[in-house]
């Protein structure tokens, strides 16, 4: 395997700070959600910051490569258009599920996968479909948990170097993840740092979080905490990483604070050189590799510009493929249980039934509060009407917290805002008929139709559809 190129320090570009992103001094790159920028219709301030240079990484949140089915490839696609939109040198996702298809249902959220041997030999057959699918190699992170699956086989090192070893994938380490962890799941950041394959390092990511009744939520939206600096030293100390970004999603501060949280991020990361970490040894990349090559694009080539092939897209470069360990197809059997075993724990996640045996009950009513929590936090930030339309942010987030007691997601978020406001009009809701119609003014020009009537409403219930 290749060592990645030099990224340098970089942030997560948002459109709430993009402004800001741009005027910060010795930014080298940004990281983009995949999902919020749409491959035709760059932001400006994206294509501005890719003609002076910028290197700009899209995040992927919804691929769900952990979960017990095979990558949607439209999704693939897509993530595939916005690296050859970007001229990205690699992408990156999670080591995460997200939904199951039997029943239905969305989390809206990054779920842990469990660790067990079932579990990686979905995840590694699920990889190498998306290796064999996207135009650049791909990185995978590893996610914050509020809690543990029963039944666990491997640590997390070893979950993280099996994958290595079996895909050739690339890691994203986030730190504040691994401290995450260490709250939650009491889990050692050195151990796991110890373990896992340095060499396989794409980069870093950093954030800010904060613990409420001894859980750790990794919230994005609080300064970074020196504990997590140390722990981006701790890293530090082993291997000098291509690339550390900050990640910030939300309460964004002023610009000045941006700044001093990069410069102290830069601070530990020029603090001193580890000793460079070995490439692989022969067999665990392409034969006759250079050493020295970029991984995703060439070092004397400007990402931006076209030298005369598709941009984003280096030939001679192995985008990640594995080492030829491929054991051959998971079995349908195997793919079944941990589909069983991740419907069981999602749908007491968010259609409240009974917790799965040997997970911590507790921990469960935490995530699945923080799910509804976060449903009418992305709700309304997709459709900021509707908390003004029920007469402001209280009696909007009471009246969606009631109706996510009984509706779980089974599409994405704006789906999620449609079925909330349809919801309310089955049901005569607002109280106040000119808020009422606002709302059925705001439904039909988004839906293209009249809301559904109760009794329709519970034929779809009777056949088992989602109203």
């Amino acid at each position: 395997m290749k060592p990645m190129a030099h990224l340098g320090v970089g942030i997560g570009w948002r459109p709430e700070i993009a402004d800001a992103v741009e005027r910060l001094s010795g930014l080298d790159w940004v990281e983009v959600v995949a999902e919020n920028v749409c491959p035709g219709h760059l932001p400006e301030s994206l294509l501005r910051l890719r003609e002076r240079g910028t290197r700009v990484v899209p995040h992927g949140v919804s691929l769900g490569l952990g979960g017990a089915d095979r990558p949607d490839p439209a999704k693939l696609a897509a993530l595939g258009e916005r690296a050859v939109a970007l001229g990205a040198p690699l992408v990156s996702e999670h080591i995460a599920f997200v939904r199951t298809s039997s029943p239905v249902l969305e989390a809206g959220h990054l779920l842990p996968v469990p660790r067990t041997r079932d579990a990686l030999d979905v995840l590694c057959e699920n990889v190498r479909i998306a290796q064999d699918a996207l135009p650049v190699p791909l990185a995978l992170e590893n996610i914050a948990a509020l809690f543990s699956w029963p039944g666990e086989e491997l640590t997390e090192g070893q979950f993280l170097t099996e994958l290595v070893e079996r895909t050739g994938v690339r890691l994203l380490i986030d730190v504040a993840n691994l401290h995450t962890n260490r709250v939650n799941r009491g889990e050692d950041p050195a151990a796991v740092l110890d373990a896992i394959p340095l060499e396989a390092l794409a980069y870093v990511h950093v954030a800010g979080g904060i613990e409420r009744g001894g859980v750790w939520h990794d919230t994005h939206a609080h300064p970074v905490p020196p504990v997590v600096l140390d722990l981006l030293a701790e890293l530090r100390s082993r291997v000098e990483p291509a690339g550390v970004l900050l990640e910030r999603d939300d309460d964004f501060p002023p610009e000045a604070e941006l700044a001093g949280e990069l410069a102290a991020i830069r601070a530990v990361v020029t603090a001193g050189r580890a000793a460079p970490v070995e490439a692989a040894t022969a067999g665990s990349g392409p034969a006759g590799a250079d050493p020295g090559t970029d991984p995703g694009t060439d070092p004397g080539i400007d990402p931006g510009i076209d030298p005369g092939i598709d941009p984003g897209i280096d030939p001679g470069i192995d985008p990640g493929i594995g080492t030829g360990t491929d054991p051959g197809p998971v079995e349908e059997s195997v793919r079944t249980r941990v589909a069983l075993g991740q419907a069981a724990l999602l749908s007491a996640l968010v259609a409240g039934t009974p917790v799965p045996e040997g997970f911590d009950r507790r921990r469960i009513r935490v995530q699945a509060r923080a799910l509804a929590a976060k449903r009418a936090d992305v709700v309304a930030k997709l459709a900021p009407e509707l908390p003004v339309i029920l007469g402001g942010p209280d009696p909007y987030r009471e009246a969606f917290l009631s109706y996510a007691k009984s509706r779980p997601m089974t599409s994405g978020y704006r789906r999620d805002a449609l079925d909330f406001a349809e919801d309310l009009l089955i049901r005569d809701l607002p109280a106040d008929p000119a808020a009422r119609r606002r709302l059925t003014t705001w439904w039909r020009d988004r839906a293209g139709a009249r809301p559904p009537r109760r009794i329709v409403r519970w034929a779809r219930t009777l056949v088992g559809r989602a109203a």
